[in-house]
């Protein structure tokens, strides 16, 4: 999996892919520490060009003395009821609880309890280890779960909760208010990754629009990420990217809870899972991008790439600068200067605007898409009705 900003070396300019996949010419990040290779590899599939920037590192607590003190308490005075979250924390749960000599009265004690599984990975995981769940919510939703056992009345009832990697107080504080006695079961945590790099570059080009998406599978990465960047007097620039320009999307609704409790727009896909969640991406980046007729031919501009016709034509980045400047006003005649100010690193020179203007027809492969104004600037041959007056004159 790629883990660059750069376009791939084998893209070419002016070279059209055979085929358009539903991501070609979309960037997307992925911030997950867990099965990130995975779903790198779903969305590259697809087209789609991904930055890799783990947000997180998982620390599993098999010599933690809370997750023992915790597991000690539990044998010696079993819960009512059990409520396991991840499959990955279950069975760290039950091997650390093996290597401190206590799994075989673990679980004789979570056999005896009312065992629910938030989704079908924890239940598979429950019975690997010869044991049955009671009940598992369709939504895979903790809500659900917290409705269930607030309609049963949990007054009275010690009910232990495994957590998964950061605190859940809404949910424990609602068990709390209906009278069960909560315990926490800490069964590793999240912490920040031990190289802040890529997660700073990846910050730097949501900044910048580098990216077209930004993925999370689950709530401490997003945590952490808002973290990182208020760590860096970025927040505010972050907040703004992620509400105007660039895509979050989430596996579920608890992922998204920290984005959405700053006002962050979040999707999310039916099923929480990593193939619904890319083929949303799949549906919604290509969504956003609204076809303009130009020339006759039919054009869309991708984050690093241009569809004419329905064939890919990846821009090098300061076509791409141009076109999206060209683009904020289709039809109307842009400025040379106003050009030059969107390119990057060019200075004063004028003349670096023909040069740009040049290699990007190049790279669309069709000269016409861009129109020389003479004495004033460029603009899209944007297909117009008969009153034109507004796109501008003397057109060579």
């Amino acid at each position: 999996m790629r883990d660059q900003l750069e376009p791939a070396g084998q893209e070419r300019p002016g070279e059209p892919e055979r085929a358009l996949r539903p991501l070609d010419g979309f960037t997307v990040g992925v911030t997950a520490a867990r099965r990130a290779e995975e779903l790198g590899a779903l969305l590259e599939r697809r087209g789609a060009h991904v930055v890799h920037a783990p947000a997180l590192r998982i620390v599993p607590l098999p010599d933690d003395g809370e997750l023992l003190d915790v597991t000690r308490a539990l044998t010696e005075d079993p819960p009512d009821v059990v409520v396991a979250t991840t499959a990955i924390g279950f069975r760290g749960w039950i091997e650390a609880a093996e290597g401190w000599g206590l799994g075989e009265a673990l679980l004789g004690r979570l056999t005896g309890a009312e065992l629910l599984a938030r989704g079908p990975k924890v239940r598979g995981a429950i019975r690997a280890a010869g044991l049955t769940e009671k009940w598992s919510p369709a939504s895979e939703s903790m809500a659900e779960v917290l409705d269930r056992l607030l309609a049963q009345g949990v007054a009275g009832r010690r009910v232990a909760v495994q957590l998964h990697g950061e605190p859940l107080p809404g949910f424990v504080e609602a068990l709390r208010a209906g009278g069960a006695e909560v315990i926490g079961v800490p069964v590793y945590r999240w912490m920040p990754p031990a190289d802040l790099g890529p997660v700073d570059r990846l910050l730097d080009a949501v900044l910048a629009r580098g990216l077209d998406a930004v993925t999370f599978t689950s709530a401490p990465a997003a945590a952490s990420l808002l973290r990182r960047a208020a760590e860096r007097g970025i927040q505010p620039e972050l907040l703004a990217a992620l509400r105007q320009d660039v895509l979050v999307a989430c596996v579920g609704p608890v992922t998204a809870l920290p984005l959405e409790a700053l006002d962050v727009p979040t999707r999310q896909p039916e099923r929480f899972r990593l193939g619904p969640l890319v083929q949303l991406l799949c549906r919604e980046l290509p969504g956003r991008v609204p076809p303009l007729p130009v020339a006759g031919r039919r054009l869309e501009i991708r984050g690093r790439a241009a569809v004419v016709d329905g064939g890919l034509r990846p821009v090098p980045p300061a076509g791409m600068a141009l076109l999206r400047a060209l683009a904020r006003r289709p039809g109307w005649v842009v400025a040379r200067g106003e050009l030059l100010r969107a390119l990057p690193g060019t200075g004063r020179d004028e003349h670096a605007v023909e040069t740009a203007v040049a290699r990007l027809r190049t790279a669309l492969g069709e000269p016409r898409l861009i129109q020389t104004v003479v004495k004033r600037g460029y603009r899209l041959a944007l297909d117009a009705p008969a009153d034109t007056e507004k796109y501008g004159d003397g057109t060579a």
